[in-house]
């Protein structure tokens, strides 16, 4: 266990250290459970958002997407079951006070005091609560989403009549939702705000078990070539513990340094979120047909969990260097740009030029610190694909620059006409 911590703590230190993830409000002592994504983190955020986004909205006939409020009216919350069903079991230590989920304290011991004496458990709302307008009075209460799903669902109508849409199809949304957890924790893996990117796929009923197994491979494909993870395990969820709409979930597992936890989910929810929106009928029909309520696949994919992921699979020690061999299309910089000597006028201007037109294309790192065997581990460490050093060769032989790999550390020498698509080739 002491190897995994201290893996963790790597990851940690080094998305600190480098720019990709900050504890949120540090100037002012942090804020439990919260942080930022720093320069780095947030272009592998974007990157792995847009991907996504591409690959299952963009590039398809039978998706289409949305961005919906993060406040929405009461009584969505009420029709969906979650005032009444989204809780989790608190348990309260009677010495420290400190509060925990019942299924996640290993020995009913308290973490902080180590007491074994526990009040018994209380039903507690994940619900972000707040109120909405200058009266804080019960008829203001309004609730932070703790899914996307739902907005989905209150505009199926909309939805369908601006996109004439035919079952079989989805809607997917990117975006924030807030969930007031008891015991948070593992970094970015469980936060109280996240981000989900999810689907809503609507099918005739018949037809939800060969649409479960679509998605269920495409779910597979896009963590393992996309993302490029090594290993995901197959949890089917049992029948007690299926969330409330659920008929059927599984849960897709990730190896993280502090244990297989679930990545994503993929649920079957019926007929049920329809019916109780729509309660005055049936919101589906075609011409010629009847009106019925369309079953729901609903593939969810989470944001920062994809994002802990990949820091996990691709974080690598060889000898005296630490590299991040992340698939390059994830990677933040695509390409690092070097002058040999960066007290030599004529190679940094050559450099610049270089550097300025690849910019047109990708994201580009400029580098002219220190010697050029940092400079490679320095891009290593935050997994940028190829590194190009513009030297003396470059200017007085054969205006070519070499352009070294991070994963293999070969070098190569690249016409400077041939380097943009040599680089587009491979990133």
């Amino acid at each position: 266990m002491k190897k995994e911590n201290d893996l963790m703590e790597k990851i940690i230190s080094l998305c600190k250290r480098r720019g990709f993830v900050f504890p949120g409000s540090e100037i002012y002592g942090g804020l439990a459970n919260s942080w930022d994504y720093g320069p780095l983190g947030v272009e592998l955020k974007n990157n792995i958002k847009n991907l996504w986004w591409k690959r299952f909205v963009q590039q398809r006939d039978d998706m289409v997407g949305i961005d919906a409020a993060l406040i929405m009216n009461p009584k969505v919350w009420e029709a969906s079951g979650h005032l009444n069903e989204f809780t989790d079991l608190v348990i309260e230590c009677k010495k420290c006070n400190t509060r925990y989920r019942d299924d996640l304290i290993p020995g009913k011991r308290c973490i902080k005091c180590g007491e074994k004496d526990f009040t018994e458990a209380k039903q507690f709302n994940l619900m972000l609560k707040t109120f909405l307008g200058p009266v804080e009075d019960k008829d203001s209460i309004v609730y932070f989403r703790p899914e996307t799903a739902q907005a989905m669902f209150v505009d199926f109508k909309n939805v369908l009549e601006t996109s004439r849409k035919k079952v079989p199809f989805g809607i997917a949304q990117i975006g924030k939702a807030f969930r007031n957890e008891i015991t948070p924790g593992n970094f970015i893996f469980r936060t109280r705000e996240f981000e989900q990117m999810e689907i809503e796929y609507f099918i005739e009923e018949k037809n939800w078990e060969t649409s479960f197994e679509y998605w269920r491979s495409e779910m597979q494909i896009w963590m393992k070539e996309v993302l490029g993870l090594k290993e995901v395990h197959e949890l089917e969820v049992a029948k007690d513990e299926l969330a409330h709409y659920s008929k059927r979930t599984i849960d897709f597992e990730y190896e993280f340094p502090f244990g297989k936890k679930e990545l994503y989910g993929l649920a079957y929810r019926t007929d049920f979120d329809l019916k109780n929106h729509y309660k005055d009928g049936a919101p589906y029909k075609e011409e010629g047909g009847e009106a019925f309520y369309p079953h729901v696949i609903e593939p969810t994919f989470g944001v920062d969990r994809s994002v802990l992921a990949v820091l996990c699979d691709s974080y690598q020690e060889e000898a005296e260097r630490v590299v991040l061999k992340l698939k390059p299309q994830l990677a933040p910089y695509k390409v690092a740009v070097f002058p040999l000597l960066k007290n030599k006028p004529e190679l940094v201007a050559k450099a610049r030029e270089i550097y300025d037109d690849l910019k047109k294309d990708m994201m580009v790192a400029w580098d002219d610190r220190g010697n050029i065997g940092k400079r490679y581990f320095s891009q290593d460490e935050i997994g940028t694909p190829y590194c190009v050093t513009v030297d003396f060769d470059t200017l007085e032989k054969d205006d070519s620059v070499t352009v070294r790999d991070r994963d293999t550390m070969k070098q190569e020498r690249i016409k400077i006409k041939d380097l943009i698509q040599f680089l587009k080739d491979h990133v």
